[in-house]
Parts: C-alpha cells; structure tokens; sequence
C-alpha cells in the first residue's frame, strides 16, 4: 500500500462530525459540564461517607468499650452491678438540687438509695438492721477508738441525725463493702459535718477499725466527679494491717454517705471507685 493510500485509510476511519473539523478542539461547554457533573458525584460520595462515618461514632460511643473489635481491653476488675434507676419522687416533690428545693432534701426513701450489690456478691443482711434501718451504733462501730466513737455519735445527735440506712456485702475475692446513708434536716447541716470537723482534706479525723493511718487518695479520677455531689477519698498508707481499708465521704443535699471497702491482702483500686462514683449518682 502506498503512502497515500495509507492516509486516505486513516482519513476514512474517524467519522467527522457534522459542523465541526475533525481536528477541532473539544467544546469548552461540553467539557465544564463534565467537570460540574464530576464534582457533584464526588460530592455526593463525601455526604455519604460522612452520614456513614457519623453513625459509625455514635454506634461506637454506644457500645462497651470490650464490644467494639480491636478496642477489646483485659478486664480491669470492674463489678457488674444491675441497671441502676433512681427511685421515683411523691407526685409534686423536687428533687434534692431543685432551685426551689432550698434544704437538699431527698424526698425518696433512703433505702431506696442505696446502691445495689453487684453480681456475684453474697449480702450483709446483718448490716441492714430492723427493716433496713440500723442503729446508730452499728454505724458508729466503723470507727476505731472508743473516744470517738462517743464524739462522733454525740455530734451526730446534736445535729438532728434522722435516720441511717445501710447495705453491705462480701464478694468471692474476699472484698467487703459497707454504704452507710445518714439523713439529716438540711444539706447546711450535711456541709457542716463534712468539712473540716469529720473530712479533712489531708486525713479523716476519725480512723476507721482496722485501717492504720489513711490518707487523702490522690489518685482517684477527677473525671468521676457528680456534679452536686461532695466527695472526700481515703485510702490506707502502706504497710497494710490485716487488710486494706478504703473509704469514701459523700455530700449530697440533706444526705452524708459512707462507703467502706476492705481486702484482706489489698482492697483493688477500680472496683471502689467504681462503688463511689455509682453511690454517687444514685444521690445526685
């Protein structure tokens, strides 16, 4: 085949367009609309990565942290306590941080209060007293000296103590837990007692039994701080008697609490901040 016959081939192969000379540039119209329709697909993509990505987080914040693949950590000694629900108010009663409710009074029944024991625990039906209601000694045997027990108790007296409930149990590992819930007539009465006569900010002013010298804990979380709720956190100084001992004062409106744990060989630091920051909402 000839040069020219190759050329005129070539000239036959691309069909031309009507109006337009086959080497003619392409239309600057046709083109910025494949550009805007471009530009519009993948905007429409990045919308839905987004709504995906988005549902993506809420579905993880949702979840337990040992539920969502490759976020699964060792268990870090947590106890698996039940759903905790406050107990209803009487029709027309504010809650204890209501603006109007001006005493911090709670109006549900204190037993009702109180946190439940976790899975696995074996009840303290000794500590819970006559229908729930121990007596003021029970509470007062927390503490260690004679002398202060006979202070602390006339103090307690003098400032219109109402009622004290109570719970405790022992889990299989050995650690017992004590919650004690004073009510009094208003929560000034509750801050009164709290600081600086039974809570010092350094070392609680009556020694708990069993529990040497304490000292503030300095390493109980910040974050599980309950808002309106005052929290004072001791943990035995080293080297432990019999047991550990930790212990927790909490102010919340007309209601003083005290939680107690103790272990034989070293009461675990998560289970009772756990047991605090729990007994702490169900008063907040």
């Amino acid at each position: 085949m000839t040069e020219q016959q190759q050329q005129q081939q070539q000239q036959t192969a691309v069909p031309a367009v009507p109006g337009v000379p086959p080497d003619a540039p392409a239309d600057p119209v046709r083109k910025d609309r494949r550009v805007l329709r471009a530009v519009l697909r993948w905007t429409a993509a990045v919308a839905v990565f987004a709504a995906v990505g988005a549902a993506t987080a809420y579905g993880i914040t949702r979840m337990e942290r040992t539920d969502v693949p490759g976020l699964a950590t060792e268990p870090d000694g947590r106890w698996e306590y039940p759903v905790l629900t406050r107990p209803p108010l009487p029709s027309g009663s504010p809650g204890p941080f209501a603006e109007a409710n001006t005493a911090g009074t709670h109006h549900a029944d204190p037993r009702a209060l109180l946190l439940p024991a976790p899975e696995g625990a074996r009840d303290d039906k000794a500590l819970r007293g006559s229908d729930g209601w121990p007596a003021k000694e029970d509470f007062l045997a927390e503490y260690a000296a004679k002398e202060d027990r006979e202070e602390l108790g006339q103090h307690l007296t003098d400032h219109g103590l109402r009622h004290i409930a109570a719970r405790g149990w022992t889990m299989p590992d050995g650690t017992r837990t004590r919650i004690y819930l004073l009510r009094f007539d208003t929560a000034a009465v509750v801050d009164e007692l709290l600081a600086p006569y039974l809570a010092p900010f350094g070392a609680p002013k009556f020694p708990l039994r069993g529990a040497g010298t304490s000292a503030n804990d300095k390493t109980f979380p910040d974050e599980a701080l309950v808002e309106d709720v005052q929290r004072v956190v001791y943990d035995e100084a080293r080297p432990y008697g019999g047991e550990q001992v930790r212990h927790a004062y909490l102010a919340a409106g007309d209601t003083l609490a005290l939680v107690v744990q103790s272990r034989k060989g070293g009461a675990r630091a998560v289970p009772f901040q756990q047991t605090v920051t729990l007994q702490s909402q169900l008063l907040g």
